[in-house]
């Protein structure tokens, strides 16, 4: 034993250096920016003077407001054609038409004038406050006033108004001439012209405005931050991420990166040594946790290299979502919050990345309670977008006090995050095959009673099925009052006989009334043989049916290494040596979880339930007593992690439970 943990031990320690000396190298050889500050707060530090010139970098509002400048002064482009053939064909048909010349005639004079001075398919909307138009050709680009062109609608009810005297017959046949109800056009809208000079404008907005000169006053101590003050102070920090950076040693840089990164591993260890201490001794768990936090810092710094906003389109609260579908509720989040602590010193601006994360996270681990299969993990995903929005939304206002602030893209950055949850979680299936792991989901889908598995319990051994759901409802309710994993209970509870199915016949639970019990014509020995083989049948079983090793492990230990004390009496009473004991004695592994100590007892007060003839409170809280002190005096129970506080409750829901089940029923009176 003492070696067996010595080696545990070693291992831990060599799991946990390596992470921290990954996570170390891994961190960015940058200082960080050793001011923080926000508007409205004093500035606590000692004055700052400016030591180099650096540009004041504009605001979003002002950047907002340029591009609503250029927007609002922004010149439609048109591209001109031909017309000349068109007005020819145009005069051939009024002369054809129209009996008077003069009326022609001036058809004829108006039409040159109007296309001349050019003829638009339509007017620019009022996107566009300019009354000017831009001509694009070839060569060159000319400007033409609204004032001087007209649109094809204008053009062709003037032609109607010079032709107002001539016959309807006549206006009839010129109106064919129109089909659209308006004039071919000789200037067409070009959109293509005139995004491109919109973007090209938006580009060339400079995104600074004035220099801050070195020696110049950013802030005084005790100084209230202004809007003014922080654009300032923005701007020294963009300076200082750009071309000042860490000056320092980089030995002792890393070495703060070193210590920095011990202390995160060690409160994430203190966290789960107070909450769930046997996790320490589960290394697959323990290195699944380790891996979390070592994506957290890998991906962090992978895209801040990208611009520090893509980091909003990371989806970190799927992290909740593993860490809840392997572990249990109470301390999920407080995981959680911890995994997430390299981003505060990682990023620009971390510590409000981080308490977005840590709401959406949030909200993610109690949504996907209800929402968390197919299509519906759509539903999860919209309550994650709300979660950023509205926590992002609060940060613009604690510091503008307005809603203008707000920027549209972070919105589009919130919906890719949380389409990238759903994207991100089938990996949780990766994880259960890398580290052996068993989540949540394959746990619910194996406690269907209706599994094929299960099926074949039932219909081949029905006594077994029927003993195995009174276990796992008893088991279930046990693990619920004393904080174990009730899923996993149940689940290991259902399976834990699953070896009867080799001859269920042996087993008196399955033999039909009136049958002969075939342990009649056996001895003692092969008797004890054949119920002690059903653990090695069920391991066999689990191993071809591909069940999860933590779920095998409920077959080795329901009975751990107690005896078949009917046939080991009854070989004595006959003659046999009493230190043949081991013939008698299961051969499986003594429970080590909570979870399997509850289904051990559990199997046990069951079967011998259905021995009692008196139901009453007494007799049953004397078996349970019985039962549960039996496995304690023969050491089955000297590797669990089990409290005797957790066994006096384990008993009272026992003994509960069966009363409600052998409960008195009412004799109906017979009819005189």
């Amino acid at each position: 034993m003492f070696k067996k943990n010595s080696y545990k031990k070693y291992w831990f320690i060599v799991n946990i250096s390596l992470v921290v000396i990954l996570l170390t190298f891994l961190m960015p050889n940058k200082g960080k920016f050793k001011y923080d500050y926000q508007r409205g707060r004093p500035w606590l530090y000692e004055t700052l003077i400016a030591p180099v010139d650096f540009p004041v970098i504009k605001t979003n509002s002002e950047l907002r407001e340029a591009r609503s400048q250029i927007a609002s002064t922004m010149v439609p482009y048109y591209k001109s054609r031909p017309y000349l053939e068109h007005l020819n064909y145009l005069n051939e048909q009024f002369k054809q038409t129209i009996s008077d010349s003069t009326i022609v005639s001036t058809l004829e004079e108006y039409l040159i004038g109007v296309y001349k001075k050019g003829v638009l398919d339509e007017f620019p909307d009022t996107l566009y406050s300019s009354d000017v138009i831009a001509i694009k050709s070839d060569i060159n680009t000319t400007y033409l006033s609204l004032k001087n062109v007209s649109s094809s609608k204008e053009v062709y009810n003037n032609i109607f108004k010079i032709i107002d005297t001539i016959s309807v017959k006549d206006k009839e046949v010129v109106q064919k001439l129109f089909p659209s109800g308006r004039v071919s056009p000789s200037l067409i809208y070009d959109d293509t012209s005139t995004q491109q000079v919109f973007k090209d404008a938006i580009a060339n907005i400079s995104p600074t405005k004035g220099i801050v000169y070195s020696g110049q006053l950013i802030v005084s101590k005790g100084e209230i931050i202004t809007a003014e003050t922080e654009q300032l102070l923005d701007s020294f920090k963009a300076e200082y991420d750009v071309s000042m950076g860490f000056s320092g040693n980089i030995y002792l840089l890393k070495l703060g990166h070193f210590f920095l990164v011990l202390t995160i591993v060690l409160l994430l260890i203190v966290t789960i040594y107070y909450l769930r201490r046997d996790l320490l001794r589960n290394f697959a768990k323990l290195n699944f946790i380790l891996l979390l936090l070592v994506v957290v810092v890998l991906s962090s710094i992978l895209v801040v290299d990208y611009g520090s906003n893509f980091l909003y389109i990371l989806p970190f609260s799927v992290i909740a979502l593993y860490l809840s579908s392997f572990f249990r509720s109470k301390i999920v989040v407080p995981l959680y919050m911890i995994i997430l602590l390299p981003i505060i010193f990682t990023t620009s601006g971390g510590f409000e990345l981080y308490f977005i994360n840590i709401v959406a996270g949030a909200v993610a681990f109690y949504t996907f309670q209800f929402w968390d299969r197919g299509w519906s993990q759509f539903i999860n995903s919209l309550f994650i977008f709300f979660a950023l929005s509205l926590t992002y939304t609060s940060f613009r206002l604690l510091e503008e006090g307005t809603l203008l602030s707000l920027e549209g893209s972070y919105f589009l950055y919130f919906a890719w995050n949380s389409l990238l949850v759903v994207a991100a979680y089938p990996f949780l299936f990766l994880f259960e095959k890398v580290f052996g792991l068993v989540s949540n989901s394959r746990l619910r889908d194996l406690s269907d009673a209706t599994s094929s598995l299960l099926n074949t319990l039932a219909e081949k051994a029905p006594g077994t099925f029927h003993h195995s759901l009174q276990v796992a409802n008893l088991a279930e309710s046990a693990a619920n009052i004393i904080g174990a994993n009730a899923l996993l209970t149940r689940v290991g509870a259902l399976y834990h006989d699953i070896g009867k199915l080799s001859n269920p016949p042996y087993f008196i639970e399955n033999l039909p009334a009136g049958e002969v019990n075939l342990h009649k014509e056996l001895s003692p020995e092969e008797s004890a043989s054949i119920i002690i083989n059903h653990v090695d049948e069920g391991v066999a079983i689990a191993k071809k049916m591909r069940l999860p090793q933590i779920v095998t492990d409920f077959i080795l230990t329901h009975h751990g290494k107690t005896q078949t004390l009917y046939f080991y009496n009854q070989y004595v009473n006959s003659g046999g040596d009493s230190s043949n004991i081991d013939k008698f004695t299961y051969n499986g592994n003594l429970p080590v979880t909570k979870e399997q100590v509850i289904v051990m007892m559990a199997d046990a007060v069951e079967a011998a339930s259905r021995t009692l003839k008196d139901y009453s409170s007494e007799s049953i809280s004397a078996l349970v007593e019985k039962m549960i002190e039996e496995r304690i005096s023969e050491d089955q129970l000297v590797e669990s992690y089990i409290s005797i506080r957790e066994i006096n409750l384990i008993k009272e829901v026992f003994k509960l439970k069966l009363s409600q089940t052998y409960h008195g029923r009412v004799a109906y009176p017979e009819r005189k």
